[in-house]
């Protein structure tokens, strides 16, 4: 028996180092040294592919929150078109000019300018609000429950989501056949193609998948807030510990969270994990010009109710609202404190009775609602180099 123990454990000890071998090999030759030699005369791509796969904090997954699984290789893809300005009309605008990165994939304008200095006719929503996409984002990936695109909501996938703004002429201005060629033309993109799809064919609903793998990667919930729930709340879910104070909050920050908690999560989430509801109207205005939802669905009840956004990384992404109309946290504030319209469809939440709601918030009270709201912001997402731009 000793002596079957003797030779048994060298044997073993080899099997493994081979295996850290094989494993290592396959690491570092991840990419063919030609392909990856074209690649880098381009790109700014490490040797071994970044990771895209997301663990969410504890104190959100006990509410059932968990990050689908995107593939690596497309998403990397993925990263690599939503950079590229070659998949624009006029060779000067990728996904990234209306989201960008150091201000939370946002828009620094009230609506965004696509090809040839075109104006657009809302503000690019924050993809940096969002928790992670892969967790309740896109009715392919979580059917009815699933939340759509834009602020109309009238795109169910990613998918959907860039070839509608692809396509559409006042952002990137490219049919299919435009997105093909110019994919096609950059030598950059076949060894991409390749490891994400086994072959080069270049499809615009390849393009699209790819992109989508990218966007459903995203997500912020490492802010100050998120760092102080997962130590408070942790997975304890049912005795509404967010209302705690937070040690590592200041008293300002504190106070601001407990206003939220009471006037603002149940249209916004107590944890910033997923928006409470889909749409609502929040009395920006008595009449509806932009009909939103309703626009979409045509419904009377839906007319000038957009997206409920989490308000993640909020402090970084004015202008605020679906036409950019607030250019300060302030105003916003003020907003909802006294200015806010009888419109038909104002929600529940802003009316007593008929009679929009006066939260009549006090300067003290406005000062430590937006320290609270500065406690969402991800500094880590700002320099993820995994979402950054990859092109020399």
């Amino acid at each position: 028996m000793k002596k079957i123990l003797r030779l048994g454990l060298p044997f073993f000890a080899v099997l493994l180092l081979l295996a850290a071998c094989k494993q290592a090999d396959f690491e570092y030759y991840y990419y063919e040294p030609e392909d990856y030699a074209l690649l880098s005369q381009y790109l700014n791509l490490p040797a071994k592919p970044d990771n895209y796969l997301t663990k969410l904090p504890k104190h959100l997954e006990a509410r059932g929150l968990f990050a689908r699984a995107v593939d690596q290789d497309k998403a990397i893809l993925g990263r690599v078109l939503f950079y590229d300005k070659n998949l624009s009309k006029d060779g000067k605008i990728n996904c990234a000019s209306c989201h960008r990165q150091e201000i939370a994939f946002s828009d620094d304008k009230p609506v965004s300018r696509g090809v040839f200095d075109r104006v657009g006719t809302r503000n690019s929503i924050a993809l940096g609000s969002v928790l992670n996409f892969a967790a309740y984002y896109g009715t392919d990936l979580f059917g009815p429950s699933g939340i759509p695109f834009f602020w109309d909501n009238r795109a169910g996938t990613a998918s959907e989501q860039n070839l509608a703004t692809m396509a559409n002429p006042v952002e990137m201005d490219m049919k299919h056949d435009d997105i093909v060629n110019a994919v096609r033309s950059q030598p950059y993109y076949a060894p991409l193609f390749r490891m994400a799809y086994g072959d080069e064919t270049v499809t615009a609903q390849r393009v699209s998948e790819a992109i989508a793998n990218f966007v459903n990667a995203l997500g912020s919930f490492r802010s100050k807030f998120d760092r102080e729930a997962e130590r408070v709340i942790g997975t304890d879910t049912w005795n509404s510990r967010e209302y705690m104070d937070f040690s590592g909050f200041t008293a300002a920050e504190n106070r601001g969270k407990r206003i939220y908690l009471d006037n603002c999560a149940s249209c916004h989430s107590p944890v910033q994990g997923r928006p409470m509801k889909m749409y609502a109207n929040n009395g920006l205005d008595a009449t509806t010009t932009d009909q939103g939802v309703g626009g979409i669905t045509k419904k009377n009840s839906e007319m000038g109710m957009f997206k409920v956004p989490l308000l993640r990384n909020i402090a970084l992404t004015a202008p605020y609202m679906h036409d950019g109309r607030f250019a300060t946290l302030e105003e916003v504030i003020d907003h909802y404190s006294t200015g806010i319209q009888a419109h038909p469809n104002l929600s529940t939440e802003l009316r007593v009775g008929n009679q929009p709601r006066r939260f009549n918030f006090s300067p003290q009270q406005k000062s430590d609602l937006i320290a609270f709201l500065h406690t969402l912001t991800d500094e880590e997402l700002l320099a993820d180099k995994r979402f950054s731009d990859p092109f020399k």
